[in-house]
């Protein structure tokens, strides 16, 4: 580190770190021995046993693709051999990983520079608070410099194909709105705004030749414009109606920056791909859709040097999908991969006979691929390990659907566990979001439960869930949450329709909106489950929305209903878990980031709280170096550990015969 930037990284370090007053507003919470950034309260020792059958499954980790250079000759990778995420290179298929960044921090996204792949710029942040700052890496020096003010958050790194320019959102002129900034990459301090204006905006591509930068600008996750903007003049046009309100899903200049292809459900139920010409926007009508005749998802694109074939990646239920789209006729071939989740995709900046992916399984964590568009074949360029296990043992998902109320069906992966006799325990694990969607990728807690526990798990993609077409996706918006509810209900009556799993042993399990399923369950279903895990979720949804960080505050209350509004928040205090504490009935185990700028850790110590003064006994676990989640491997190892003993205290029995619930 450059020692230019010290007094920066101390601003970055002051402004995000605890305040001097307790850390915790929960009675008794005490440091954990070994362990002093974690604090406890209620959550016994974990047994060397337990310990011991899940430290394999701890050890796995992935490979996550972050850009490949010019010559496809090396690809950027993050992934952990310590504590975080860092970034590495890889230099040949199956080669060393070389790691490049030592920080206390992880690292998840970077960039080469282009035409000069020593050159790295990356984000990063402190503590899990996600105020993350722009970093330039010199391979020649082995040293990193900090290029932004150490405390405004960024977002949205873009770097023009010149590699001259560096694009980037902040929040630095007022902490609420998210503004776009461009630099020249030979000076990036020198960046200047390019909007001012309120709400959030994100740079998303640079045209070829480095004149046009491409801008999104967001209302909610459903609802997006895209502007295009000269970046010598500064002059800004918008390229899609302000009528028809859409989600963008990614937008690319095409190869002679004249035209723009576009991801969009403004048009369709599903998000396809379009192509606008710069000449003819904004769009009164919906331009031919290029992806009709694939009614699913249209998640990610690519679009190769040559500007002659697109990549395009297809979210088919949750698993991912390749087509090459010939941009001289439109015609669209399906690329033929072993099914998994497509996790990024990257065409060499040189290369057009090419594409780089990474994919994860539902057996394996995330590794990276190669693909020949001319031969179609592949070549793995990372293994990722779990543990030294064998993951040929482990328990592939099932998709099953099931009726609810209003007409819903609710897709789900179901992980039934082989060779399991009698009827089993089920964990329901509820996803974030709200928009968010369970997909069959690598979880250790999933497999660990229903490969050495026996215990069934289940993914369900409640209404609001994406991948499903927008108009599933809205049957949760403001006071619609109310009917999401009976998902939870008819969830439950599906593991009780099953003839093996047992519906008297059920446990839910959820982060952040899945942290408010759980809560809800237990709330509003409190006979017909055991075990309730929550981590960095909502208890009440009207101080989630009045505490959450400012410049995200706005696109929530899309989502979730204004709590302002008298009606909407008479909605929300009904199906708030917190105004139902006296329904709980289930062991509650909480867990939560000091620094989560999302959901508050105020969200989690007023349900502890609240819970604990009716008399029941709840485990709560605070980590003073996390936010909306743990990324450092021994607080993520901890929680699961924690977590699985606590499912099997309370799961892990059969009940006797004769008990309520049994047959």
């Amino acid at each position: 580190m450059n020692l230019g930037t010290l007094p920066l990284l101390v601003s970055l370090l002051a402004t995000q770190a605890p305040p001097a007053a307790a850390p915790s507003t929960v009675p008794g919470v005490t440091p954990l021995p070994g362990q002093p950034n974690v604090l406890i309260s209620g959550v016994p020792a974990v047994p060397p046993e337990l310990e011991s059958r899940i430290h394999q499954y701890l050890e796995s980790r992935a490979a996550q693709l972050l850009d490949v250079s010019g010559d496809g000759q090396q690809v950027l990778i993050s992934t952990r051999f310590a504590e975080v995420n860092q970034l590495h290179l890889v230099e040949m298929p199956m080669g060393a990983r070389t790691q490049l960044t030592f920080t206390s921090e992880p690292i998840s996204q970077a960039q080469f520079l282009p035409g000069a792949p020593n050159i790295l710029f990356y984000l990063q942040d402190v503590g899990g608070g996600e105020f993350f700052q722009v970093f330039r890496w010199d391979r020649g020096t082995g040293r990193s410099e900090l290029l932004t003010d150490g405390k405004s958050r960024h977002e949205a790194l873009r770097l023009s194909e010149d590699g001259k320019w560096l694009a980037y959102s902040n929040t630095s002129r007022n902490g609420k709105d998210t503004d776009v900034y461009v630099a020249p990459t030979d000076n990036p301090r020198q960046a200047r705004r390019l909007t001012e204006l309120e709400g959030t905006w994100y740079p998303v591509d640079f045209s070829r030749d480095g004149t046009k930068l491409l801008i999104q600008q967001f209302r909610s996750v459903a609802d997006s414009d895209l502007h295009v903007v000269d970046l010598k003049t500064g002059e800004r046009r918008q390229l899609t109606p302000k009528e028809s309100p859409g989600g963008i899903v990614d937008a690319l200049f095409t190869a002679d920056g004249q035209g723009v292809y576009l991801v969009t459900d403004r048009y369709s139920d599903f998000s396809e791909l379009y192509r606008l010409e710069l000449a003819k926007a904004p769009y009164t009508a919906a331009p031919p859709s290029l992806t009709k005749s694939i009614p699913w998802n249209v998640d990610k694109l690519e679009l190769s040097p040559d500007g002659r074939q697109l990549a395009v990646s297809i979210n088919q239920d949750g698993s991912s999908r390749l087509y090459v789209l010939d941009t001289r006729t439109n015609a669209l071939s399906a690329v033929n991969l072993p099914q998994g989740v497509m996790t990024s995709l990257a065409f060499p900046g040189k290369r057009s006979d090419t594409v780089f992916f990474s994919m994860a399984t539902a057996r394996s964590p995330a590794d990276v691929w190669q693909l020949d568009l001319r031969t179609k074949k592949t070549t793995r360029w990372t293994r990722s390990e779990v543990g030294g296990l064998n993951t040929d043992t482990f328990v592939e998902p099932e998709l099953v659907r099931y009726p609810s109320t209003g007409g819903v069906k609710v897709p789900a992966f179901l992980y039934r566990p082989r060779g399991a006799s009698g009827k089993v325990p089920v964990l329901v694990i509820f996803h974030g979001g709200p928009e968010g969607q369970s997909q069959p990728m690598f979880s250790p807690l999933a497999q660990f439960l229903a490969t050495e526990m026996k215990m069934a798990v289940l993914l369900p993609n409640v209404r609001g869930s994406e991948g499903y077409g927008k108009t599933y996706r809205a049957m949760d918006d403001g006071v619609k949450r109310e009917q999401s509810l009976a998902d939870i209900g008819a969830t439950l009556d599906f593991i009780a329709a099953q003839k093996d799993l047992d519906a008297s042993r059920v446990g839910v399990y959820g982060g952040s909106y899945g942290g408010y399923m759980v809560l809800a369950t237990a709330a509003f279903f409190p006979e017909r489950i055991k075990a309730v895990v929550d981590v960095v979720g909502i208890s009440h949804l009207g101080t989630f929305l009045q505490n959450t960080q400012a410049y995200r505050r706005d696109l929530r209350r899309a989502e979730y209903g204004d709590e302002r509004d008298p009606e909407v928040r008479k909605v929300q205090e009904r199906i708030s878990p917190l105004n139902a504490v006296d329904r709980i009935r289930a062991a509650l185990y909480v867990q939560q980031g000091r620094n989560d700028p999302r959901v508050p850790q105020s969200e989690a110590e007023q349900i502890v709280k609240a819970v604990r003064a009716k008399g029941a006994d709840v485990w709560y676990m605070l980590a003073l170096d996390e936010g909306h989640g743990f990324q450092k491997k021994p607080n993520r190892d901890y929680a699961l550990m924690t977590a699985i003993l606590f499912l099997e205290k309370h799961l892990g029995a059969a009940p006797a015969a004769g008990t309520p619930g049994t047959k």
